[in-house]
């Protein structure tokens, strides 16, 4: 039977950027592809960079003769290099190609992997900023476009192109309508690359001792890019983030299926403090926070102690909202549940702070939200480095 479904393969190994990995494989099933992540190790589960762990749905060398619309790689080292001499997933990538499929690389992967095997001689390219010198020498004509097209093959530069680069490839598979309806959902940048703005009320100096211990829980449909943005983010910054599992799992199932491991249960650290608690957001991410007693009552504390808490996307709306967690504050929820704000004279701002409250409105806004934090943290010249390393 005939099917209109776009199957994407989006191989991952230990050093993976995660960041990347998670945008590409949320967006592309958004936009109503089959994405199979598939680990090129010899088990399911990855460390990937910045001590952030996944798993695949199954090894790559258990599919290695089905056939894809796309296969997409990640950067992020040594996660590079492992995709490069993997011969399976070469040997994929170059029948993809001679077949006349899509190819696609972020990061370093255009050149490690895609150049490497010989498969961008003569076209234009792009790639993290260190690589360029290296995609010249696989005879590629590099190129700095945030993301580039070259016939059926697509590349990009890191971490803050992730999701235009993903958009784009909605967009090579399923046309512009569904690339812009998927844009909108996530609230792109209408300016990307230029410095990241944030407003600010009420300027307060956001305090920490010797380093800043920052909790983020996760929850069954957290949603998954503006979970894995804040902790790579603020893991780059040197803060320590401890990810905790709402429920009795370590492993939670994200909004797009993408799978995550915490490190604790979040019951091991409801008695521990904490510089910020900052949430994800996810439509129905949000109402399991907004169920659980011991997280409600702990942003209740660090709201009394005058501490700062903040959320993304949906969790301002069905989290701080109902728990008088705004009150006095102006706040950003996600559009499709900001008219459950009683103040609604902020609900267009990407990313709001409020004294020691900051909220954001999607996965889209997720990289400014993370680096804002930075900059409340550790000021505005390390979260412009930040952003610089990152490509935002």
């Amino acid at each position: 039977m005939a099917s209109s479904t776009k199957t994407v393969l989006i191989p991952i190994a230990h050093g993976t950027e995660p960041l990347e990995a998670v945008a590409m494989i949320t967006v592309l099933r958004r936009g109503g592809a089959d994405v199979t992540v598939a680990s090129v190790e010899t088990q399911v589960g990855v460390d990937a960079c910045h001590g952030i762990k996944m798993v695949a749905d199954t090894l790559l060398s258990d599919i290695t003769d089905s056939v894809f619309d796309l296969i997409v790689l990640p950067g992020g080292l040594p996660g590079g290099e492992t995709l490069k001499n993997c011969k399976p997933l070469e040997n994929m990538v170059k029948k993809q190609d001679s077949d006349g499929r899509l190819n696609a690389a972020i990061c370093c992967a255009p050149a490690l992997a895609l150049g490497t095997w010989g498969l961008l001689e003569g076209k234009k390219a792009t790639g993290y900023p260190v690589f360029m010198e290296k995609l010249a020498a696989t005879c590629a004509t590099a190129v700095e476009s945030r993301v580039q097209i070259d016939g059926r093959i697509v590349t990009s530069r890191g971490p803050g192109t992730t999701i235009e680069f993903s958009v784009t490839l909605i967009e090579q598979l399923f046309g512009k309508e569904k690339a812009d309806e998927v844009s909108s959902i996530l609230l792109l940048r209408p300016n990307p690359g230029e410095e990241f703005t944030f407003t600010e009320l009420n300027q307060t100096t956001w305090s920490f001792e010797d380093t800043p211990q920052i909790l983020v829980p996760i929850a069954e449909e957290s949603e998954e890019i503006e979970a894995i943005a804040l902790v790579d983010i603020l893991r780059r910054a040197k803060a320590n983030v401890v990810i905790a599992a709402v429920g009795n799992s370590l492993e939670v199932v994200g909004s797009r299926k993408a799978k995550l491991v915490a490190e604790v249960l979040l019951d091991e650290v409801a008695e521990k403090s904490f510089d910020l608690i900052v949430l994800p957001g996810g439509l129905n991410g949000a109402p399991r926070f907004a169920s659980c007693e011991k997280l409600v009552n702990m942003l209740k504390k660090q709201a009394e102690a005058n501490k700062p808490y903040g959320g993304i996307c949906a969790s301002p709306a069905y989290v701080f909202e109902p728990n008088g967690l705004l009150k006095g504050k102006k706040a950003t929820t996600h559009p499709v549940v900001s008219d459950k704000l009683s103040d609604k004279s902020h609900i267009e701002h990407r990313v709001v702070v409020d004294g020691n409250v900051i909220t954001s409105r999607a996965p889209g806004t997720a990289m400014e939200f993370s680096l804002a934090i930075v900059e409340k943290f550790y000021g505005r010249e390390k979260a412009l480095q930040l952003a610089k390393a990152t490509l935002v």
